[in-house]
């Protein structure tokens, strides 16, 4: 039977996949009063029950109906999947359905609270799907986090899906984790958590760019954090062409002389700090035209004033930003931040649905580097004429941006080979 992932309460759709809990749920013998007694506050009310339902698409009215869209009808479609495979994404949900796949170890910033607390926010994701892409997503939350066990459970599932959404899965292993699966599948892999903020950035920092009057080949960036996002924000501003761009985890600049990166620290020492720059995050951003910053924690305000005249500032830690926009604003002539209540929301939610309905659109097998370039580019372009320094990126809410970004995807999955439609 063909069905529909929904939102029983689509209007309850928040503009951003990021929260935190002030408030921790009691264990199993809790009192109806006290479950009662949650339900006050509106965040638990509105999760009570879920956020997601399953409906048909198919009416299911009598004899005729059901022997339709289920025997004997069925076995028709069945044998002929058996005999063509490929028919598997006309005749049924595959094509236009995504895995939304967590293991809970790096969940917002909760962090590793496990796979059974990861659901609010993986049905939170699946609806972001839905109300922004018109993607179909299913939630599925594993019960193991060695890398191995991840990526043999999610091949075995992949059968049902069009794409694989992974989220919220802890780095070092989120880099393994996708690698391997995009090596093993012929269906589209996308860590969100990376790209999906790798492509927001860059389309906004287009704009900011645009609007001083630069090229990025003329901007060098810092970025303050070397996990999945900041190292993700690296590659994909080296793609697109910034001039320099050096990344700090805690113990300084990633350099080729540090005898104590991780492999995947190595690699991106390899392509990033053309410059040779060693030492602090605050003495990197010494004359440095962009900040953005994707690791928590606070950057002293003496190191924000030392950067270039005319800088960016891009301060995406939630819910408390490395550099609050009241004092970046006294430095920056653009500020943007991960909060839905300051200009400029850095929020993922503007990328990844319409990069999946792009890439199942055409069927793609894979999302490649053009497809998230193009994506980027034509988020940006939906600012327009109104670029200002407090709209430099699209908000969510806004109709043009899932469009525009689903076909700029799809047209780069077909000039690049991968679509298969």
């Amino acid at each position: 039977m063909a069905a529909e992932i929904v939102n029983p309460r689509s209007d309850s759709v928040s503009d951003s996949d990021s929260g935190s809990v002030s408030d921790s749920v009691g264990d199993s013998g809790s009192s109806l009063d006290s479950l009662d007694s949650l339900d006050l506050d509106p965040a638990f009310a509105l999760h009570r029950g879920g956020k997601m339902a399953v409906r048909a698409t198919v009416p299911v009215r009598d004899k005729d109906d059901l022997s339709l869209a289920y025997t004997p009808g069925v076995a028709k479609v069945c044998s002929a999947i058996a005999e063509q495979p490929e028919l598997v994404d006309d005749y049924t949900w595959k094509s236009s359905v995504v895995a939304v796949v967590t293991d809970g170890t790096a969940v917002l910033g909760l962090g590793d609270i496990g796979p059974q607390a990861s659901l609010p926010v993986m049905e939170g994701k699946a609806i972001l799907f839905k109300q922004f892409g018109g993607v179909d997503a299913v939630p599925i939350a594993l019960d193991c986090t060695d890398a191995d066990e991840i990526v043999e459970t999610v091949v075995r599932l992949a059968p049902s899906f069009g794409g694989v959404n992974l989220e919220d899965i802890s780095a070092p292993r989120c880099f393994e984790i996708e690698r391997k699966l995009q090596e093993r599948l012929d269906i589209p892999v996308f860590h969100d958590d990376q790209h999906g903020t790798a492509v927001v950035t860059l389309a906004a920092l287009r704009n900011a760019a645009r609007l001083s009057g630069r090229s990025l080949g003329e901007l060098r960036a810092v970025i303050s954090g070397a996990g999945a996002a900041g190292v993700a924000i690296a590659k994909m501003l080296v793609e697109a062409g910034i001039g320099d761009v050096a990344v700090a985890d805690r113990k300084g600049v990633v350099s080729a002389d540090r005898d104590d990166l991780t492999p995947v620290k190595r690699e991106l020492a390899e392509f990033t700090n053309k410059a040779g720059r060693s030492g602090s995050l605050e003495a990197a951003l010494a004359g440095a035209d962009v900040f953005i910053g994707v690791s928590g924690g606070t950057v002293p305000e003496a190191a924000v004033a030392s950067m270039a005249p005319g800088a960016f500032v891009f301060a995406m830690a939630n819910p408390n930003p490395e550099v609050h926009p009241e004092v970046a604003h006294k430095y920056a002539a653009v500020v943007a931040t991960g909060r839905s209540d300051f200009p400029n929301q850095i929020n993922n939610v503007l990328a990844f649905p319409g990069i999946f309905a792009g890439a199942l659109q055409v069927r793609a097998s894979r999302i490649t580097e053009g497809m998230k370039l193009a994506a980027a580019e034509a988020l940006a372009s939906v600012v327009g004429d109104d670029l200002s320094a407090e709209y430099v990126i699209p908000s969510p809410f806004d109709e043009r941006v899932a469009p525009a970004v689903t076909a700029a995807v799809a047209a780069a999955a077909r000039a690049e080979g991968v679509a298969r439609r």
